[in-house]
C-alpha cells in the first residue's frame, strides 16, 4: 500500500532487505568480523528495539563464500531440538541419538575449516535459553575449529545470568561484549532521513515538526522509530496526502500502545 501510494519499489524502515548500519552498529559489526576470523564467544546485548536484529541481518546479508552463518532463533527449545536446528542449518540429516548428531556437526565444522571457511553461529534471544542448554552448546562448540565464533544476542539479563558463580565457565570464555545503546536525538533524526534516502523518497515527506515529535516520542529506540514512521505513512495514505505533518503524527500517538500511561479502566 505504501509503495503503491508513494511510487517506490522498497518498503521504508524495513530491516530485512538491503540492511544499512548506523555508525555505532558498523563498529560492532567490524569487531564481530575480527572475532569470527580468530574465534570467540561474543555478546551483543541491549533492551528490545535498539538495533540488535539489524546487526544480525547485516551479518547474514554480507557473508561471502568464505563464511558460513548459522542462526538459532528459537532459543526456548530443549538441547535436543536445538541440535536438530543446527543440523538443518548445516544441511545434515538428524538421525540417531543427539551424540551422533554432535559428532557429525563437529566433522562438518572441521571439513568447512579445511576448505578455508569460517563459521559464525548466532543465537538470537539468548537470554531466554536455559543455561543448561547453553552450557551443553558451549561444550559442543569447544570441539569446533578455533576460527568458529558464537554470537549470543539478547537482553542485558543474559549478562546478569552469566555473572552468577555457577555460570563462570561460560562467562570466562567471552572474548567480546557490547551493549547496544539508545540513539541520541541527532542520530535518530539521521536514521529517519537515511531510510527515506534508501527508498528514494524526499526528506520533505516528513515535516520538520513531525520529525521532531517522532524523535521525542520514540525514546531513542530504533524499532519504535520505524514502527511510528510506518504508522504515520499508513495514516497519510488514509488521508490521501503524501506529507506527514504533526497532525498525522499526533493522530497515531493517541493509540493506546503509544501512551506511556494508560488508564486500566479503558480495557
Amino acid at each position: 500500500m505504501i509503495r503503491a501510494f508513494y511510487g517506490i519499489k522498497e518498503t521504508p524502515f524495513s530491516n530485512h532487505r538491503n540492511v544499512q548500519l548506523l555508525a555505532h552498529q558498523q563498529e560492532i559489526f567490524d569487531i564481530l568480523k575480527v572475532h569470527s576470523q580468530q574465534g570467540g564467544l561474543c555478546l551483543v546485548l541491549g533492551v528490545p528495539g535498539t538495533g540488535k536484529t539489524i546487526i544480525k541481518e547485516f551479518i547474514k546479508q554480507v557473508c561471502d563464500k568464505r563464511q558460513i552463518v548459522v542462526t538459532i532463533a528459537r532459543s526456548l527449545h530443549s538441547y535436543t531440538n536445538t541440535i536438530k536446528i543446527l543440523t538443518q542449518a548445516f544441511n545434515i540429516d538428524f538421525e540417531g541419538s543427539p551424540f551422533k548428531c554432535e559428532k557429525r556437526l563437529i566433522e562438518e565444522a572441521i571439513n568447512l575449516n579445511s576448505q578455508g571457511k569460517t563459521i559464525a553461529t548466532i543465537i538470537d534471544d539468548a537470554h531466554l535459553m536455559d543455561m543448561t542448554t547453553l552450557r551443553k552448546l558451549r561444550l559442543l562448540f569447544e570441539d569446533f575449529p578455533k576460527n568458529h565464533n558464537v554470537i549470543l544476542i539478547g537482553q542485558p539479563l543474559l549478562l546478569s545470568n552469566l555473572s552468577l558463580a555457577v555460570n563462570q565457565d561460560i562467562k570466562n570464555r567471552v572474548t567480546y561484549s557490547v551493549i547496544a545503546k539508545k540513539l541520541n536525538p541527532e542520530d535518530m533524526q539521521a536514521f529517519i532521513l537515511s531510510e527515506l534516502d534508501r527508498v528514494k523518497l524526499g526528506h520533505n515527506i516528513f515535516t520538520d515538526d513531525a520529525i521532531e515529535l517522532i524523535v521525542r516520542s520514540v525514546d531513542g529506540i530504533l524499532r519504535n522509530a520505524a514502527n511510528l514512521c510506518i504508522s504515520c505513512m499508513i495514516e497519510s495514505v488514509r488521508n490521501s496526502t503524501k506529507i506527514v505533518d504533526i497532525g498525522i503524527v499526533n493522530s497515531v500517538l493517541i493509540q493506546p500502545h503509544w501512551r506511556k500511561e494508560c488508564d486500566s479502566r479503558e480495557f
